[in-house]
């Protein structure tokens, strides 16, 4: 059994902080492009309803699978240097 060496793992706090960070990143640009396409956008942002909230949940979702599996780690992970070797 093998076990990782400590000090080649990304601190914890680097991983919570890209979590929050692409989780609102994504949010924000995708609920935005949505918002955009099925007339969600008010003056103070977009709001989203039934199928176009859906949308957006399941594409956010699909960001973080996606890129952490295909593409070695997400936007925030690459940034604050939080992915695992």
């Amino acid at each position: 059994m093998s076990h990782s060496n400590p000090a080649t793992q990304p601190a914890t706090w680097r991983i919570v902080l890209a979590a929050i960070f692409d989780f609102l990143t994504a949010f924000l640009v995708l609920g935005y492009i949505i918002a955009s396409i099925f007339g969600g956008r008010t003056e103070d942002g977009f709001r989203l309803n039934g199928l176009p909230a859906l949308l957006l949940f399941v594409l956010i979702a699909a960001y973080f699978i996606l890129f952490n599996r295909f593409l070695g780690g997400t936007l925030w992970k690459r940034i604050l240097r939080a992915r695992r070797p």
